[in-house]
């Protein structure tokens, strides 16, 4: 595993779905509040550094008519009115005014959004990638960023699935093959 050396003006943050309605959610191997914790602490030391953070969060329209409707397998969750701070950000991330927050409709942070813009207008080519699901929004975010040619750097402790399997598989199977996969400790001493 080669040393980490981050250049923090190239590089961003880009924390995934740590709302309310999804870190009340049990997950594994990492609790969400120990995500959060460190999510936070990967943004306070970026952000300091010169560098972007961005924050994602799902939620559909308020009509509901973007929702995604394809037949699946797996049963789709029970429908229903999601409480009013669902899509809210939890405090303890310390948004400041100048993080740059992004609305999703589905799992990627890139299709539909203005995320990819955002980036390149800012001269970023690496994304360091961290939140919740491990397995579904920040896969999907990682293998859209991987076809858009950027740079990635997978905080493991600082992300999260249902389960640890889900986590486990995609941690060790699909992200070596998209970018690099290291801790909080070592992204952290590697900003500069």
């Amino acid at each position: 595993m080669a040393d980490l050396k981050i250049e923090s003006a190239k590089t961003a943050l880009v924390v995934i779905d740590l709302q309310r309605g999804i870190v009340a959610r049990p997950t594994a191997p990492n609790p969400s509040a120990d995500v959060i914790g460190r999510a936070a602490r990967l943004a306070a030391a970026l952000r300091a550094a010169g560098g972007t953070v961005v924050f994602v969060h799902v939620t559909p329209s308020p009509d509901g008519k973007d929702g995604l409707r394809p037949i699946t397998d797996a049963t789709p969750p029970a429908g229903g009115s999601m409480p009013p701070d669902w899509a809210e950000f939890v405090p303890e991330l310390g948004i400041a005014p100048s993080d740059i927050v992004i609305t999703k409709r589905q799992w990627g942070a890139f299709y539909g959004t203005e995320l990819d813009l955002q980036l390149r207008r800012r001269g970023v080519d690496t994304i360091v990638l961290c939140g919740i699901s491990t397995s579904m929004g920040v896969e999907s975010t990682a293998r859209d960023a991987f076809e858009r040619s950027y740079n990635q750097i997978f905080v493991e402790d600082a992300m999260a699935a249902r389960d640890p399997e889900e986590h486990r598989h995609t941690v060790e199977t699909l992200f070596p093959r998209l970018g690099r996969v290291r801790s909080t400790a070592e992204v952290l001493a590697a900003i500069g």
